[in-house]
């Protein structure tokens, strides 16, 4: 029998070993921490749902990235989770259906995915998030992103910068001030996203170009963006989005893209990417979405995801390895558990030939002092 490759592990996925558990379990109470300290109510879904419940809560949610199988109990079919945000618009539609609204809900956990995202090839992730349901105003989408910020600084996060979308801003526009057939919207879309001029132009979007120039900076660019809201279709969005940026202040830096939609699949009018200096890729995104309800209604949500992984890893190699402090054989127990109480971490032997140098250790109990060695 060939077992050569029988602890191999599958493309995307990977054990999380001594080196980084501790910082992931450190961001991972920080960020729940801030979240809770806002009001947020930490739920705990299942990993495992019926297929159907994870793919129609909310327009845009794709169930082909999720591992599907037949249950053998019920034979129905059944997904793992690729995002713990549609598990949340479930449980506030039916558990917590009668509760007060706005409902502040937080979560973490695991996700998986069939394949990883662009040039990341990780298909497990961490996911941390928090979820205002029934509302999605501007104070709602304020209140989110200022937390996001505030959770990731908490966990150690610097250099944090946000970047605002409109996800709906070409159904916008092409309802009325920019026309177009509805059969090139996904194409003008797709090509805006791309930041591509000459396809935009060949899908039939030139009078969309000025777009392409509203971005950058949040000061500069959102006065780029009022000048080519032609008969104020953006108005109420433009006011919105400068409202948003206010209350975010001096936390974090703001830029704006106004077409951008990648990752965005089922927000709505307002949507945003979080950064951090020094880390490649974006550590979350949010936005305001709809939870559709079983009575055909739907209801407003705000929210956001964070996918900290990248950040755990950072934090991690900077960090300097813990003192550990070695207890011979015949130790003083009570003396060793009054160390524990202020701080010490302790390995004890279990045999005489115990290395505490080889087991990590940085000082040996000597006595009822801690001798480094």
């Amino acid at each position: 029998m060939d077992n050569t490759d029988r602890d191999l592990l599958p493309e995307g996925l990977e054990d999380r070993l001594p080196a980084t558990t501790p910082a992931a379990t450190r961001v991972t109470r920080a960020i729940c921490d801030a979240m809770d300290s806002h009001g947020y109510d930490r739920v705990q879904p299942p990993t495992i749902e019926f297929e159907k419940s994870m793919a129609s809560r909310m327009i845009g949610v794709q169930s082909r990235r999720m591992f599907r199988f037949v249950d053998p109990a019920s034979l129905r079919m059944m997904a793992i989770r690729s995002d713990m945000t549609v598990q949340v618009g479930r449980i506030a539609a039916t558990g917590l259906a009668g509760a007060a609204r706005p409902l502040r809900l937080s979560y973490s956990g695991q996700v998986l995915t069939i394949k990883g995202d662009g040039l990341d090839p990780s298909r497990e992730r961490l996911q941390l998030g928090a979820e205002l349901i029934g509302s999605d105003s501007v104070a709602a989408a304020a209140e989110i992103v200022a937390l996001a910020i505030e959770a990731l600084r908490e966990a150690g996060a610097t250099g944090i910068s946000v970047d605002f979308t409109l996800p709906d801003l070409v159904d916008t526009l092409a309802a009325k001030a920019l026309p177009l057939d509805p059969a090139t919207i996904p194409a003008v879309r797709r090509e805006l996203d791309a930041k591509d001029a000459g396809g935009l132009v060949a899908a039939g979007g030139e009078a969309y170009l000025p777009l392409l120039t509203a971005i950058g900076p949040f000061d500069s660019a959102i006065e780029r963006l009022a000048k080519i809201d032609a008969g104020g279709a953006l108005a109420s969005r433009i006011a919105a989005l400068r409202e948003i940026a206010k209350r975010v202040g001096g936390s974090a830096r703001v830029t704006l893209d106004p077409s951008e939609r990648h990752g965005f699949e089922y927000q709505s009018w307002f949507g945003f990417t979080i950064y951090a200096e020094g880390l490649r890729g974006a550590l979350g995104r949010g936005g305001t979405y709809a939870i559709l309800t079983d009575h055909a209604e739907s209801e407003p949500a705000t929210g956001f995801s964070l996918y900290p992984d990248p950040l755990i890893n950072a934090l991690a190699a900077a960090e300097q390895a813990r003192d550990s402090l070695f207890l011979p054989l015949g130790h003083n127990a009570e003396i060793a558990g009054r160390l524990r109480a202020i701080g010490w971490r302790t390995v004890a032997a279990l045999a005489e030939c115990d290395d505490a140098k080889a087991l990590g250790c940085t000082h040996r109990l000597e006595g009822t002092e801690a001798a480094r060695i």
